[in-house]
């Protein structure tokens, strides 16, 4: 993002512009921000506003390089603690290398209570880590001071615990507290009264709160609503009221509202208790009077300075307007002391995520600020650098490696998050990359980086002897797919699995521990709402639809016929064979269709412009006529209320028109993805003259017909005769998808199909950044959250690998934009009943070894004995191998286990599902565990 020319770098903040919105990184374009100490959480700050854009950075540290640097900052390398360099030094060139657009320098002059603090007044926000609390409390009242006042953020990290301090003024103006994009939702009824009522169509949730706004769009009837603001008044989550709506007209039918965010002018400096975690809080001043009285931090593990902790925290809380209700917690005191020299890597990540965002949110107004004191105890970049400084994987000390996966490339767009790349890394593999610059952060770490997806076709890799080498695995996945999948491999072989995830400003973790917690396939997320057919074909009535639309008849026209049809040539080798076996009287599937598609294919770019403009012709005109022929506007239904009524908006067809800009792009993008699967270059300068050339010619084309004649079959054949004589390529290219490419013009199509749509319908259109979001299912991403959620994983991974309690473990999820973080103990794992005192749960497996001539009677004995419960059924996946009620399966009971199975050469065993009897006759059959069978006694290869 350039300041000067204010043109924001869309291939570089993409995923950031939908969680920030273009005004706030234009404010942010043209703001500094100093930030002094360049310990484990400044770096991190440091990282997270650099990749975020700000105009400019000051860096400013007066300590030297230290070996317990290396453990906390990833920025210092070994050469920089040995030569002795400065801190600032070392990281400011590093920091650099993050964004070209963000002016990065450095200062190591003293900030002391002597400094003259007027050289701030240049800064738009000032962030202090690793200050003395007397320092920081000058350095806010300057801030405070300033009209405008500086932004002021005050983080500190000691040990297991951090603390997070905002002050931006008496009167700061959130533009935007929550980051949520309005929906709009449809309107049952409006009463005509005093209070008017609006009720929601099919009981849809609102979502309103009391005192918010709503603004009214095509309300029928109740005219007067339109295009007014009203507060509104919740009296259920389906209905509110408006206020007196008795002077209008009654209100008919339609309509729908829209939320309307309103700044909100918010004092950020006051103190409220109940958000004060005042334990940690009590211990943290108390630390900072230790430091002023002492000239230092607690000695680690120093008996004698943990009481003199203590002892000054009983003091600090007596002095407290809000102080601790109960006695001081004596054992988190101590803990502090023991710890407050050293920098635990994750906690400096996940506090440094939500100091940065922070920062984000004084120079721009978007979000709603911390409110006040906070303490608290691309993912996969961030947890690798994690790893990094906590010494995961050092192969030299214990035999340990990491081993990442990842079958991407890197992308411009990835630069913006994923702070191991580079400009230099675009379209190399991203775990070798990664792998790469891990290693220069802790050249010990060992890694071993893969490109493949881990799925079903990769278990020959990623199989069970893998998994039962590792010690957990962490996942930093995109879809619920993946992680079901990967979550079902982690129970099967008694692996502990981290899961995580961002969008936007919000994350989550997930902590899934053998034999103590749940799984992630044990709760199910509610599905995702499905657009019904017939509302993307005939009735859209919001812009998603028109966008799903759009993309649907990229998907049909340049994906999928191309690779029907190449698919057809493919399975009958050359079109002499399909011409022979057609004239013979074969009748092949798809050879119709596939006929009718090579008689059309065009060979020159003026008819791929001739194609485009046939279909603007179908899309918006011709089809709305024959819905409107169909269901003319005045169409009412049996209870003799309007066909035409919201949500179902008519369509008001229209002509082409050259000199309608939406028009045009519509065609050029349109031919050139035809000239694109057809293989033919395609030229700008003769667009204008094709299209007015075909434009009197454009006519609805032949539509496919199926053979119901020995004539129709003539045709076809007379066709492909032609196709060959003419030397007619047979493949075509099928087109991919690619949102990022803006040369390619697949977004060209989708953004025009999906506005000229809108426009038919009525509907307002999207712009091109938001129907990029929509049509291709981007997540939106900001490095703020992903550093966040990185850390808190990793402090649950120390946790794993510390076999600690279950009360200890900790989900999470936060939203940095409200701002909230809410930690919850993970579902402990459910078990069972069999019956009598035989339980199991998801963890559970039990085994049975057998041998080559090990028959199904062996298998269920062995059952019987072992488990002491009577088997009844048992099933290989989706393939029954014995159930009673069905016919002739009494006799497999004499046939081998490796005959009923079939396992192939390398196979040692498979798991199977087995029921058992009932204690009564007519109940249901008991579930059980999955009983894993060893086709040998020793679980080898047979």
């Amino acid at each position: 993002m350039a300041a000067d020319s204010m043109e924001i770098d869309d291939s570089l903040y993409s995923r950031q512009r939908y969680v920030l919105g273009d005004s706030a990184m234009h404010q942010m374009a043209q703001s500094s921000v100093f930030l002094s100490g360049m310990g484990g959480v400044g770096i991190e700050i440091a990282k997270n506003i650099v990749l975020a854009g700000v105009k400019a950075v000051t860096l400013h540290d007066t300590k030297q390089c230290e070996t317990w640097d290396l453990g906390s900052n990833f920025f210092i390398r070994k050469e920089d603690v040995l030569s002795q360099r400065r801190r600032v030094e070392a990281v400011c060139p590093r920091v650099t290398e993050l964004n070209p657009y963000v002016h990065v320098d450095m200062s190591y002059s003293a900030l002391d209570d002597n400094t003259d603090l007027s050289f701030l007044r240049k800064y738009q926000c000032v962030i202090l880590t690793e200050a003395r609390l007397s320092l920081q409390k000058r350095v806010n009242e300057f801030c405070h001071s300033q009209q405008p006042p500086i932004r002021f953020i005050g983080c500190d990290a000691y040990g297991i615990c951090v603390r997070v301090f905002c002050d931006f003024g008496d009167e700061f103006e959130v533009s935007d507290p929550t980051g949520e994009e309005p929906k709009e939702i449809f309107i049952q009824t409006i009463t005509q009264d005093n209070p008017g009522v609006v009720t929601c169509m099919d009981n849809q949730p609102h979502g309103l709160q009391t005192g918010q706004s709503v603004v009214f769009r095509e309300v029928n009837g109740m005219v007067e609503l339109n295009s007014s603001v009203r507060q509104v008044s919740v009296l259920s989550p389906h209905s509110f009221a408006i206020g007196d709506t008795s002077p209008f007209q009654p209100y008919a039918h339609g309509g729908f509202f829209v939320l309307v965010k309103t700044p909100k002018t918010k004092n950020i400096t006051q103190f409220p208790a109940h958000q004060a975690p005042l334990q940690i809080h009590a211990a943290m001043l108390a630390l900072d009077t230790f430091q002023e009285q002492h000239g230092r931090l607690p000695n680690i593990r120093c008996l004698q300075d943990a009481e003199v902790l203590l002892k000054l925290t009983e003091e600090v809380n007596a002095t407290l307007r809000n102080k601790v209700s109960t006695s001081v917690n004596a054992e988190l005191v101590r803990c502090l002391s023991r710890t407050a020299r050293g920098t635990l890597p994750p906690l400096a990540a996940a506090v440094g995520g939500l100091a940065s965002q922070e920062v984000l949110k004084a120079i721009t107004g978007k979000f709603a600020p911390l409110q006040q004191w906070v303490g608290c105890g691309a993912i996969g970049c961030e947890m690798l650098k994690n790893f990094a400084l906590l010494g995961v994987g050092l192969a030299k000390s214990s035999g340990e490696v990491v081993c990442i996966t990842d079958p991407d490339l890197i992308e411009k767009s990835n630069l913006n998050r994923q702070f191991l790349f580079r400009p230099h890394h675009i379209q190399k593999p991203k775990s070798t990359t990664a792998a790469d610059a891990t290693c220069d952060i802790n050249p010990d770490l060992q890694v071993d980086a893969h490109l493949n997806k881990v799925c079903p076709a990769t278990e020959s890799i990623y199989s069970d002897s893998f998994y039962t080498r590792l010690n957990f695995v962490v996942t930093a996945l995109d879809n619920v797919e993946a992680r079901r999948y990967v979550d079902s491999r982690c129970v099967s072989n008694q692996r502990a699995l981290l899961d995580s995830g961002t969008m936007g400003t919000k994350g989550h973790t997930e902590i899934i521990v053998p034999k103590l917690t749940e799984s992630y396939n044990s709760h199910r997320d509610p599905p995702e709402e499905e657009i019904p057919f017939c509302t993307l074909k005939s009735f859209p009535s919001v812009i998603e639809h028109t966008i799903q639309w759009a993309r649907d008849k990229f998907e049909n026209a340049f994906v999928h016929k191309p690779s029907m049809y190449n698919s057809f040539w493919q399975t009958h080798n050359s079109a002499e064979g399909v011409l022979q076996r057609m004239q013979a009287g074969e009748s092949l599937d798809g050879s119709f269709q596939v006929i009718k598609l090579l008689s059309r294919r065009p060979s020159q770019w003026e008819q791929c412009i001739a194609l485009a403009r046939v279909k603007f012709e179908k899309y918006f005109k011709r089809k709305a006529l024959q819905l409107l022929h169909s269901f003319p506007l005045d169409t009412r239904l049996k209870d003799g209320s309007l066909f035409w009524q919201s949500p179902k908006r008519p369509p008001a067809p229209f002509d082409f028109d050259l000199n309608d800009s939406m028009h045009f792009t519509f065609i050029v993008s349109t031919a050139r993805l035809f000239a694109g699967i057809y293989n033919i270059p395609y030229s700008e300068q003769v667009v204008s003259f094709s299209i007015s050339m075909t434009d009197e010619t454009a006519k609805k084309p032949d539509l496919v017909k199926m053979p119901i004649s020995s004539e129709e079959e003539r045709e076809a054949i007379s066709q492909l005769e032609e196709a060959i004589a003419t030397d007619n390529r047979l493949q075509m290219s099928p087109l991919q998808f690619e949102k990022d490419d803006d040369s390619n013009g697949h977004m060209d199509f989708v953004t025009s199909a999906s506005a000229l749509r809108a426009r038919m319908y009525s509907i307002e259109p999207a712009d091109r950044l938001k129907t990029k979001r929509i049509a291709g299912k981007i997540i939106p991403a900001i490095a703020t959250a992903t550093a966040a959620v990185a850390g808190l994983v990793a402090l649950e991974m120390i946790k794993v690998v510390g076999a600690y309690e279950f009360e200890s473990f900790k989900n999470c999820f936060f939203n940095l934009a409200i701002p909230v973080v809410v930690l919850t103990e993970p579902a402990a794992v459910k078990r069972t009943l069999i019956r009598d005192d035989i339980y199991f749960t998801i963890w559970d497996c039990w085994t049975i070894f057998g041998h080559e001539d090990f028959t199904l009677s062996d298998f269920m004995n062995a059952v019987r004995e072992k488990y002491g419960i009577e088997p009844t059924m048992v099933v290989h996946g989706v393939k029954m191998l014995y159930v009673p009620v069905m016919p002739g399966h009494s006799k497999r009971l004499k046939l081998t286990m490796h005959k009923l199975i079939k396992p192939s050469v390398d196979r040692r065993y498979v798991d199977l599902t087995v029921s058992f009897a009932p204690e009564a006759d007519g109940d249901d059959d008991l579930p059980g565990p999955p009983v894993r069978y060893y086709f040998s006694r020793n679980g080898e290869t047979p």
